[in-house]
């Protein structure tokens, strides 16, 4: 009897639930071990008691196997109604879901209006780093936006762009601002106009190399990647993202104060960099400050080396860093396919989620662009929100919908009030870049979420409870690596 062909079915609808359970079971031992890895407390309790349900339901499973009761009539109903509730829920989260239209038009997608470029003379950290009190240019400014003046004299009453480096630290601050002084000296060094937008290497004798769009795309890419980028996209400029006037000054070359900016380059090749995990989790503290300038540093050495190259191949090119940016970097990233912005203002990643830095280069070099993608972030992004409520000085919206701003959709972040806390923390803060659920380390769990939700409106809005669930609401900075401590 048992060799019928209806219990040989039921023997493999058996063996595929042991299976199907064991593999749960591995998913949830993996993320036990990845809580664990990630210093995680909270998760780490969770994932325990997850793992034991697991292992729990697969042992009971196999003790009704071992049984027979699975080749008696209740027992098949409960074997089949079994696989009916997985398959069911397998279409229901793997399945991907209709595309954001407006994402895979890259920044296109969300333009409702007609926008204006933006005069970098007003953004506020090239107001604050730049404008000198008592100068020419402080009065020719503040004569013009009076209403900034308060906010600005505020800030540097408090000793500079972010107020006293460090100051969420002291009094043991010391060893970890050192570090990060000796990262940001690297785009101070870099940011020259002979660096940013050098000529052709002498040895070249300004001869013009012919490479047509592909193989100039694949070298490009292929150097870019070699010389220590993370991710690499090409995108089509928008002159939109290209800033109107010259804001932020260095070397004194105040004769650039002001001066307009030509939207005369067609591509952008926009670089991310990897932050550690590690080192932004202690945010607000200064950990996370000397992995903003360890990545800033980065992204400065290999934007100034890919416009070189790009030089010495006969074309235009332009190097875009932390201390020389011609252009708006999230939207020259989305439209090179390299993520969508979130909530937080950052632009938000496959790979890394929000933890990243960019840099880019802007050249006349004809290239391939690459497509803009939809990884489901503004919709994750609408319910979410951890940002929005972490964020220490409410400049994260909560709205529902992105709003128009410049004749853009956006969740627009209040950068006023954002970089007043930069001022009162001594740090770049990181807060909202930490608790992003996008954030997590990428371990394979991590990896096996993101994949889900970045095809899945429903993976999307449960992941975003269980992130919750698992990791809690609010932010709880943690400890910092044993070399960039700090004993408060």
């Amino acid at each position: 009897m048992n060799a019928s062909p209806f219990f040989i079915i039921v023997d493999v609808l058996i063996f595929l639930g042991v299976l199907g359970l064991a593999v749960q079971a591995f998913i949830g031992l993996a993320f036990f071990f990845s809580s664990v890895w990630e210093k995680e407390r909270r998760a780490t309790v969770f994932a325990a008691v997850q793992f034991a349900g697991m292992t729990a339901l697969l042992i009971i499973f196999l003790l009704m196997a071992l049984s027979g009761f699975f080749k008696t009539a209740p027992g098949m109903v409960l074997l089949i109604a079994g696989y009916i509730t997985v398959v069911f829920a397998a279409i229901f989260m793997v399945r991907k879901t209709a595309p954001n239209l407006r994402a895979l038009q890259g920044t296109a997608g969300y333009m409702v209006s007609k926008g204006n470029r933006f005069d970098e003379r007003v953004q506020v950290f090239a107001r604050n780093r730049s404008i000198r009190p008592g100068s020419k240019q402080y009065h020719q400014f503040y004569r013009d936006h009076p209403e900034l003046e308060k906010y600005d004299s505020e800030r540097r009453e408090k000793g500079g762009p972010l107020g006293k480096i460090g100051l969420i630290d002291k009094p043991d601050e010391g060893p970890n601002v050192a570090a990060l002084l000796a990262s940001i000296s690297i785009p101070i060094h870099l940011c020259s106009p002979e660096v940013v937008k050098p000529d052709s290497h002498p040895l070249m004798n300004g001869k013009k190399i012919d490479l047509s769009p592909s193989e100039a795309t694949i070298r490009i890419k292929g150097y870019a990647t070699n010389i220590g980028a993370d991710l690499v996209g090409i995108a089509k400029i928008n002159p939109l993202w290209i800033y109107s006037h010259r804001g932020e000054i260095f070397h004194e070359n105040w004769e650039e104060w002001g001066r307009e900016i030509p939207a005369d380059h067609k591509y952008a090749i926009v670089v991310a960099e990897e932050m550690s995990f590690d080192m932004v989790g202690p945010a607000p503290h200064t950990p996370s400050l000397i992995e903003s300038m360890k990545n800033y540093a980065k992204g400065a050495y290999i934007s100034t080396q890919l416009a070189a190259f790009i030089a010495n191949l006969g074309y235009e090119a332009t190097a875009n860093h932390l201390r020389h940016y011609t252009a708006i970097l999230p939207p020259l990233a989305v439209d090179a396919g390299l993520g969508e912005v979130g909530r937080l203002g950052y632009l938000m990643t496959k790979e890394f989620g929000p933890r990243i830095r960019l840099s880019a280069v802007t050249t006349n070099l004809p290239l391939i662009p690459d497509k803009p993608v939809d990884i489901g972030v503004e919709d994750f992004c609408k319910f979410c929100k951890k940002c929005a409520t972490c964020c220490p000085s409410e400049s994260i919206p909560y709205d529902d919908e992105p709003k128009e701003f410049n004749g853009t959709l956006k969740w627009k972040l209040n950068d006023e009030t954002c970089f007043g806390y930069w001022a009162k923390a001594g740090t770049d803060c990181c807060i909202c870049m930490k608790v992003c659920p996008w954030s997590h380390a990428r371990t394979f769990p991590h990896r096996l979420i993101v994949w889900l939700i970045a095809r899945n409106k429903y993976a999307r809005r449960i992941f975003s409870v269980m992130d919750n669930i698992f990791y809690g609401r609010i932010s709880i900075p943690k400890a910092a690596p044993k070399w960039a401590r700090f004993k408060n």
